[in-house]
């Protein structure tokens, strides 16, 4: 029995090891450059954001607006009292709906972090992440008509003030990287345990016949694993790196970055609140579907990891 423990504590630091060798540093460079944003760009972003209300650019501010949201690096706790702000100044559903979906879905430091899966991954999660803010935009744009009452009630959520307030720039960011690094810090040691004793424990050939390519089936099983398993975006990247390395279809794995981020246990917290019941029906819905869709497309064009 001894030394049975013995092997599989080898094996495991073997794979730890791995692992650690082959994510770490797309933890750290992401760690890093989110940090940045946040303590030197953040609050040019959202003035960008606030000049798009007053230029009347359509579709085009849409868009605009959902790309600000990926580059905002607020989590989504962070981003609703900015979007509170914004809404008391009269900025439009439409835009605040673009810039809200896209933040969920994307931010810099995840942006970074999502390379370790590879160029196809990154280039499908970023537009991906795009696409489902601009047509979260354009939907609430088209059916939701209602001037009188905003989609969004975002009453009891008051913009904080900045933790980013020291006055010496140096020690603002360095603050700033040691708040990222406890936030995600522990998330990151638990993905890669996880992905550790799926190396382990569970044969490629099965998960590949589950999860594969042309399998509409993996699909929708990788859209529904993003619910319970998505905790933190940082903590699933070397889990969702090895699935893609085990025969998950790249399509599958895109439903699974969509609903994951989406339906993070905190982000549908503040939602709910957000958005009341019957929106918040309509967002859960519009995230499924959108997962299915945009997995099914991946596979059917072929775009593999």
């Amino acid at each position: 029995m001894w030394e049975w423990i013995k092997s599989q504590l080898i094996y495991f630091w073997y794979y730890f090891d791995i692992q650690i060798r082959q994510i770490f540093i797309y933890w750290v460079i992401g760690i890093i450059i989110g940090s940045i944003i946040s303590v030197f760009a953040k609050d040019k972003i959202h003035k960008l954001f606030e000049k798009i209300q007053n230029k009347q650019l359509g579709i085009l501010g849409i868009f605009i607006a959902s790309v600000l949201g990926i580059l905002s690096p607020l989590c989504m706790y962070g981003t609703i009292p900015i979007a509170a702000s914004f809404s008391k100044n009269g900025m439009k559903d439409d835009l605040l709906g673009a810039f809200m979906m896209s933040s969920i879905m994307l931010n810099p430091q995840l942006l970074i972090y999502s390379s370790a899966l590879g160029t196809n991954a990154l280039i499908i999660r970023l537009n991906v992440s795009i696409l489902c803010g601009f047509l979260a935009g354009i939907l609430l744009k088209i059916f939701y008509k209602d001037k009188n009452k905003s989609f969004f009630n975002f009453k009891g959520f008051e913009q904080k003030q900045s933790k980013d307030t020291d006055p010496n720039i140096l020690k603002r960011l360095l603050k700033n990287i040691r708040r990222n690094i406890k936030a995600t810090g522990l998330y990151f040691l638990f993905g890669i345990i996880l992905t550790v004793l799926f190396q382990m424990y569970v044969p490629q050939e099965s998960f590949a016949s589950l999860f594969g390519k042309n399998n509409g089936f993996g699909v929708l099983m990788a859209a529904t694993l993003g619910v319970p398993v998505y905790v933190c975006g940082g903590g699933t990247i070397p889990l969702l790196n090895e699935w893609l390395h085990s025969g998950m279809s790249m399509g599958a794995g895109t439903a699974f970055m969509v609903t994951g981020p989406a339906t993070k246990i905190t982000n549908l917290g503040a939602l709910k609140i957000v958005l009341g019941i019957k929106h918040f029906m309509i967002y859960l819905v519009y995230v499924i579907l959108f997962a299915l869709l945009s997995g099914l497309f991946i596979d059917i064009i072929g775009i593999t990891a």
